[in-house]
């Protein structure tokens, strides 16, 4: 028995692999490497979605089919009444996602798809008092997400940007929601049903709620040379140091290379965020020596949460916000998952072993 099921395989999986010792992320047979920076949102999901969903569409058809589902989700947008803008936006996307129907298809997936596109800009609008902005399906995904947000026409490297975490989050081995999203699928319940049980598992503070800290953080260190000292005394306080460390990851996290790249293109263009970039190098390279004085057993490198975090602040996402936007990227993974576990898993139903009171024998 391992607790946290640590080194247990639990499936087997053409989907992704994760190297920890290595830094190494495969999707499908392409290194994570050669897909940022050269796939779009769209050829990724072409890519996890190939064969499992009956005969896949060109990529073409794919990102045209996607536009009209996201155009079909929005209408139930309204839905969202103030008992739901009281509660986290990621909370009002898996509220909205709940409503729509169950299947085992191409159109279910696609829809699901869309619905993560769709609801998470329309709530964070709501919630400033802003009326929700239509979907223009002959946009793509990723520029039809900041269309929805900002209500302006993105530039071509913000597109990029979020291009890049959607590529790069799209799927990333048996993590605590993709398990979770396998579980649910392995009793035939639907692809809905297994969305909306890994959003409530990525919603968990140890899984998928960590970047909006590292904002805190820098905030916190305000400038480069403050940052030696707070981070000493952070740690002197027992308090973990965000972005850094993993649990499968024994070297640097390469999602953490390929979403730095994407914000230095980005800034390249806004010259705004070069200060925060600054800021943020400094606090890394800062943190990865003391860590490795103060820690000299454990492998810390910095995590796929750091650079996320100043990404998606960079586009205009309120740090609340970032988990809702990790459902966005990851939920392609999910339903490929879930489709795989589907085809070709069993129900999956593991043992536990009681360690409780036993009955006492009659005298």
């Amino acid at each position: 028995m391992k607790n946290g099921l640590e080194d247990v395989v639990a499936a087997e999986t053409q989907l992704s692999h994760v190297n920890g010792e290595a830094g190494e992320l495969i999707i499908r047979g392409v290194s994570l490497d050669h897909l940022v920076g050269h796939a779009r949102y769209e050829d990724v999901v072409a890519l996890l979605f190939g064969g499992l969903l009956g005969p896949a569409p060109d990529r073409a058809e794919l990102a045209k089919r996607l536009g009209q589902k996201r155009v079909e989700v929005f209408a139930h947008v309204p839905a969202i009444d103030d008992a739901l803008l009281e509660l986290p936006p990621v909370d009002i996307m898996r509220a909205l996602i709940a409503r729509l129907p169950d299947g085992d298809d191409l159109d279910t997936a696609l829809r699901l798809l869309a619905a993560a596109a769709v609801f998470l800009p329309a709530a964070l609008r709501l919630k400033k008092g802003e009326t929700p902005v239509a979907p223009t399906p002959a946009l793509s995904h990723s520029a039809d997400i900041l269309a929805m947000l900002g209500a302006s026409v993105p530039s071509k490297e913000e597109v990029a940007a979020l291009d890049a975490y959607l590529v790069t989050i799209s799927d990333h081995g048996l993590n605590a929601s993709t398990f979770a999203s396998r579980v649910v699928a392995s009793t035939k319940a639907g692809l809905t049903s297994s969305v909306l049980a890994a959003i409530s598992a990525l919603k968990g503070p140890l899984h998928g709620g960590a970047p909006g800290p590292v904002l805190d953080m820098l905030d916190a260190i305000g400038m480069p040379e403050n940052a030696q000292v707070w981070l000493s005394e952070a740690l002197d306080h027992g308090e973990r140091l965000m972005g850094f460390g993993h649990r499968v990851y024994r070297v640097r996290d390469p999602r953490a290379d390929a979403l730095k790249g994407a914000l230095k293109q980005l800034s390249a263009a806004d010259p705004a965020n070069r200060d925060r970039i600054q800021l943020a190098e400094a606090v890394e390279q800062s943190a990865l020596a003391i860590l490795k004085v103060r820690k000299p057993d454990r492998p810390l490198d910095v995590n796929v949460e750091f650079y996320t975090a100043l990404l998606l602040d960079a586009l205009k996402f309120p740090r609340e916000a970032f988990t809702g936007v990790f459902a966005i990227g990851r939920t392609v993974g999910w339903i490929a998952h879930a489709r795989e576990q589907a085809l070709e898993g069993r129900l999956i139903r593991p043992r536990s072993l009681y360690v409780g009171p036993m009955p006492q024998k009659a005298a």
